[in-house]
């Protein structure tokens, strides 16, 4: 639970920080941006609800999130 809130806490800033750099088209652009990458871990985890194979789920997300996100975990790794 710490590393969340620390977690969300680091991130609240570094996104003020990044606010402060772009136009408005290019805020409009990170919010499209992050709703969409948010879309996508939403239907990785509705995946991994139906109990499919978790590979299967990932190679999902990861078709989900081409092009907006870098890395194969669609800009964002858990631990396991």
């Amino acid at each position: 639970m710490k590393k969340t809130a620390l977690f969300l806490a680091l991130s609240a800033c570094m996104t003020t920080a990044a606010l402060a750099q772009h136009s408005d088209k290019e805020l409009q652009e990170d919010i499209q941006r992050h709703r969409a990458m948010a879309a996508a871990h939403e239907g990785a985890a509705k995946c991994l609800e139906t109990k499919k194979d978790e590979k299967v789920c990932m190679a999902e997300l990861q078709a989900a999130c081409r092009g907006l996100a870098i890395g194969k975990y669609c800009g964002m790794k858990h631990a396991h």
